[in-house]
């Protein structure tokens, strides 16, 4: 049975926070970096900025090339499927590993680790060869699906005092390292005097620079073993728990359909890939200032339910225009687009530490959200290339965006009403 926020004292209160701390259970508290300067501070915060960065280009510079990498690596329709799938399935399968490493060598030595192994998968995918391509894609999205879970509490703790900046620049991060790949892979491609592999691998250098940044930050703090020291009990069979997580899975099925198709959506409708990438990339930009107004709306409401439901329709509205209205009035779609899908980015997350009664339930409640979730998502871009393959087009891709827009509507709807999830934490002994 869930519960009222106004049924405990206990509430948690920062509803509009976005950033969980997959930490909250660690014992000892991990602490916060003691920047000896104002140049060391800022240092670290442009760091996990560009670390930020680094999680979205895999998607979208893979999306945008797709065509070429179908016709020079001979990949089939149903391989191109699986490749736009895959990532995202490694985002809800490896996303659980994460506060576990963080515990055993902490969270800074791991998102060392991500940014080296994220160069490494993104540079196995400009090999030339079908194989590597997926190992690498596999790499990255595992190193993505780790950095997506511990970079947004890293964030927060290391910065609690400016918490609403860094949230923003966090943001505008995530958001300009997709529309980057979406807008600039082609542009390269052709720089490159059409080296469609150079072009995949170009997007290793900048998580390797990054590494190489954030490597003696990490050398200079010291390591704590620390150990799970709650436990959250209940979630999983609760109600509201699967509302919120069907929620976030079906709009991130909308959101990574996005990523890994759009841009040969629009080449199919005969834009030029240049200007798919560029519209693909404003659309993207969009979402990052609607992903910092959204949350501001939802949490002055008395619930959710108004703004989940109807940020639902209109992505999809928006999908079903970039489908078939005039290619006149793509840029509008465009936007519009960017609007409603950056807006249930951060309502879902929103969403997350609304119905939940502390830190503790809100880091598990987003680690359910996100495996399943995501696990839930990789069925959006899966189906839109098997539609693709069995139809010879993507029109019929309108009966999938609706059908995952209303399932996001229901389940947002429910997700929104204002009750806590029926869920205990409890201290664990010794």
């Amino acid at each position: 049975m869930t519960t009222s926020p106004n049924s405990s004292a206990s509430t948690y209160t920062l509803a509009d926070e976005q950033l969980i701390d997959a930490e909250a259970d660690s014992m000892p508290a991990p602490q916060h970096a003691t920047a000896g300067s104002t140049a060391a501070r800022i240092l670290l915060g442009a760091s996990l900025v560009l670390i930020a960065f680094n999680l979205r280009p895999v998607f979208s510079s893979a999306s945008a090339l797709l065509p070429e990498i179908r016709s020079e690596l001979g990949l089939s329709a149903f391989g191109a499927s699986l490749l736009t799938t895959l990532p995202v399935v490694c985002l809800g399968a490896f996303s659980p590993l994460a506060p576990r490493l963080a515990q055993r060598i902490g969270a800074e030595r791991t998102l060392l680790g991500v940014l080296f192994l994220l160069a490494l998968g993104t540079g196995l995918r400009g090999l030339s060869s079908l194989p590597l391509l997926f190992v690498g894609t596999a790499l990255a999205g595992a190193c993505i699906a780790v950095g997506n879970v511990l970079l947004p509490g890293l964030v927060k703790r290391d910065f609690a005092d400016r918490a609403a900046l860094m949230t923003g620049f966090y943001t505008m991060a995530l958001c300009a390292g997709a529309a980057s790949a979406a807008g600039f892979t082609l542009p390269i491609e052709r720089a490159l005097g059409g080296s469609m592999p150079g072009a995949l691998a170009i997007w290793a250098l900048p998580a390797l620079i990054v590494g190489l940044i954030w490597l003696p930050q990490v050398l200079a703090t010291k390591t704590q073993v620390k150990r799970s020291g709650f436990s959250v009990e209940g979630l999983w069979r609760d109600r509201l728990a699967w509302q919120v997580t069907l929620f976030m899975g079906l709009q991130s099925a909308l959101a990574y359909c996005v990523f890994g198709w759009l841009v040969p959506i629009l080449r199919e409708r005969g834009l030029d890939g240049v200007t798919a990438g560029a519209i693909v990339s404003v659309s993207v930009m969009i979402q990052a200032a609607a992903c910092l107004v959204a949350p501001q709306i939802a949490v002055r409401g008395n619930d959710q339910r108004l703004i989940n439901s109807s940020l639902c329709g209109l992505a999809v509205i928006a999908l079903l225009g970039l489908l078939f209205a005039p290619l006149s009035t793509v840029w509008i779609w465009a936007v519009l687009q960017g609007i409603g899908q950056g807006g249930l980015i951060a309502v879902a997350m929103t969403t997350i530490v609304l119905r939940s009664r502390d830190p503790h339930v809100a880091a598990h409640l987003s680690g359910m959200a996100q495996c399943v979730g995501y696990l839930l998502a990789a069925i959006g871009p899966l189906i839109v290339g098997l539609i693709r393959s069995w139809t010879g087009s993507f029109a019929w891709c309108a009966v999938l965006f609706v059908a995952l827009g209303i399932g996001a509507a229901i389940n947002g709807w429910s997700a929104g009403r204002a009750l806590h999830v029926n869920a205990r934490t409890t201290e664990k002994k010794g």
